[in-house]
């Protein structure tokens, strides 16, 4: 018996990947498991455009609102969820819909993990305090004489990579390269996936829709939903939920460093150059069908793409 096709609608943030979903989700019994490592947090709606209460009536999504801000996921973390999901989803009889941006989510389900040294709080904190002190971009460089591989492929600021990789080092004296060489990653499970992009002929194309989406969630209550989290005395900015983009730009501002335009200046910066990575990631994978994301009809798009694949 043949694997029913997996659907992975993906692309940079702000493409329109929620009004392709719900086109599909019209036409074909489906379940969605979301791919991104920010709305797994209770409380992070607006910031993380977590799809609405409506949204989640019409048609069963997953890995939603799993976490608290003060916990953390990993790719391992989604990979072990995911795969009890689909089976899960398949034997309801239905179709399996992955969406979001997350794409190194999508990378460990696809290719499977490798068995790297396990974090300790003790090495992370030691790291925090670094950074702390001289600033993510310090810690690259160190990187950079440590693993230049790894350090290519991170930008300067990209602090939770850069973090776990000088981690996995100081844990084991081996570099996160050097892991990856020699015990390469096998996925759990053989499945058929099928990717459909949604991205920009040209990734400038997007960026009036980024300031837009940024300016419309401040409009919508962003700053007072972080006030809420920066009220509670176990959430610090070291944390990934906070560290997520758009989140950590406005607690910055609530810690006295930034006024609020400058702030939604930069967490627009930070959202472009987060969009940036996501098309480095996508053209990383050749196999995927990209479909033009500023096109009117993208959603029709998806469909005919999704229809060659699900009955």
């Amino acid at each position: 018996m043949s694997q029913p096709t997996i659907i992975c609608l993906t692309g940079p943030t702000a493409a329109g990947k929620s009004a392709s979903t719900h086109a599909i989700a019209q036409r074909w019994d489906v379940e969605i498991i979301v791919m991104d490592s920010a709305t797994i947090y209770t409380g992070m709606d607006i910031g993380t455009a977590k799809p609405t209460i409506e949204e989640q009536a019409a048609v069963p999504h997953h890995l939603l609102d799993i976490r608290d801000p003060a916990q953390s996921y990993s790719a391992a973390s989604f990979v072990h969820d995911t795969e009890q999901l689909i089976d899960a989803i398949h034997a309801r009889g239905r179709h399996v819909l992955l969406c979001g941006g997350t794409l190194l989510y999508y990378k460990a389900l696809r290719e499977g993990l490798s068995n790297l040294p396990e974090s300790t709080p003790e090495v992370r904190a030691q790291l925090d305090a670094e950074a702390e002190q001289k600033g993510w971009p310090a810690l690259h460089a160190e990187l950079a004489a440590i693993d230049p591989e790894t350090a290519a492929r991170l930008a300067p600021n990209d602090s939770q990579r850069i973090q776990r990789a000088l981690e996995i080092y100081r844990l084991s004296g081996k570099t996160m390269s050097a892991w990856l060489r020699d015990a390469p990653p096998k996925p759990l499970h053989q499945r058929h996936y099928h990717t459909i992009s949604l991205e920009p002929v040209e990734r400038q194309q997007l960026s009036p829709r980024i300031a837009q989406r940024y300016y419309q969630m401040v409009d919508l209550g962003l700053v007072a939903e972080v006030e809420k989290l920066y009220a509670r005395d176990d959430l610090h900015i070291g944390l990934p939920s906070i560290r997520s983009v758009g989140y950590r730009q406005i607690w910055e501002y609530l810690d006295g460093e930034c006024s609020l335009d400058e702030a939604i200046e930069k967490a627009i910066i930070a959202t472009r150059q987060l969009a940036k990575r996501q098309m480095t990631w996508l053209r990383a994978m050749p196999e995927r069908i990209a479909l033009d994301c500023m096109n009117e009809q993208r959603a029709d798009l998806v469909v005919d793409e999704v229809a060659q694949h699900w009955s």
